[in-house]
């Protein structure tokens, strides 16, 4: 079998909570119990750190020994643009000029760490950028502002060697995101003007869009090869749930990765939940496994005679295929 990359969240491990229970249903382990979880997982090999939460510019070098004491490896550093109370009126869009200094200059600290760190890739997900009302902002204003701050976010992250990518969600927190489906993700980071500008997939925020992730994949790759992270989670389509992968689809997940290997991704399979009532690290080793048996499928049918299936273009001869090597296997 080809070798796979799986890296997980660190906090995915910890006391997740909801809005209804800010206290969380779990208790919180220390990062350093996180990090033994973590490489206690099969296949594991990763953790994306997000900052002021896992990895500030104080602890870096703490975190870096305890990566290699449990020989993780960086796999992302998530720029915390979400969960302060400073970016409540958003950050890299924000309609003040001093706030949208400090969102910067908050990417600068995190790509600092992932240098650090021995990383190349840091995530951005502007959570806070967006509306709620209708004629409440200005959208060119906004949207403009958005774009100038992603190119020197960019502009620093290029001069060391470090790649950016730009996570969508249609909403939450905001009733409605500006990086909100594939297709705007990818426009912004066409329109960036730099190349280490690409698009991170979260499994369920497509899903949530009504995406198919496998379609949305082939057209990242077909306009610029601009795919450069993936989150893993599963939904229901009506909310950002961050379930068990594969707890609710198994086609569109075996679809995804064919198109993933296809397309020649070869970054990191990153798992990306919150559950809240599960056992974390139950929950994350479900996830991997899932994948990780998919892959082995993957592996084991082989690239053309899924292509040969998709020249078909028949349902039919889909679902038989399904029942011969998903259902049986």
């Amino acid at each position: 079998m080809r070798k796979r990359n799986y890296s997980v969240i660190l906090g995915n491990l910890g006391n997740t909570c909801d809005r209804f229970l800010s206290s969380g249903y779990k208790n919180q382990p220390s990062k350093a119990e996180m990090l033994k979880q973590a490489a206690a997982i099969e296949h594991v090999t990763g953790i994306e750190l997000v900052g002021t939460w896992d990895v500030t510019v104080e602890n870096t070098a703490e975190i870096k020994e305890l990566l290699a004491e449990n020989n993780l490896k960086c796999a992302s550093i998530i720029v915390d643009h979400f969960a302060q109370k400073r970016w409540g009126r958003g950050a890299l869009a924000s309609p003040v000029p001093d706030i949208r200094k400090q969102a910067i200059e908050e990417c600068v600290k995190m790509i600092d760490a992932a240098v650090t760190l021995d990383c190349d890739f840091v995530n951005l997900w502007p959570g806070q950028d967006g509306f709620d009302y209708p004629l409440a902002t200005d959208y060119l204003e906004d949207r403009s502002n958005l774009l100038e701050s992603i190119r020197e976010c960019a502009k620093y992250a290029a001069s060391k060697n470090v790649r950016l990518g730009l996570e969508f969600k249609m909403k939450e927190p905001r009733t409605h995101s500006y990086l909100a489906r594939t297709a705007d993700t990818l426009l912004y980071a066409r329109e960036s003007g730099y190349e280490n500008v690409g698009v991170t997939i979260d499994t369920g925020h497509a899903f949530l869009a009504y995406e198919n992730v496998g379609e949305s994949i082939a057209l990242l790759n077909l306009f610029g090869n601009r795919l450069f992270h993936m989150h893993f989670n599963d939904n229901h389509s009506s909310w950002d749930d961050d379930m068990i992968v594969g707890s609710v689809r198994l086609i569109e997940y075996f679809e995804m990765l064919y198109w993933l290997e296809k397309t020649g991704y070869n970054g990191w399979f990153s798992m990306d939940q919150y559950p809240y009532r599960e056992d974390g690290a139950g929950a994350i080793r479900a996830s991997v496994l899932f994948l990780y048996r998919l892959h082995t499928i993957l592996d084991r049918v082989g690239m053309p005679q899924i292509e040969e299936l998709l020249q078909r273009h028949d349902p039919v001869a889909t679902s038989q295929f399904v029942l011969d090597n998903l259902i049986a296997n």
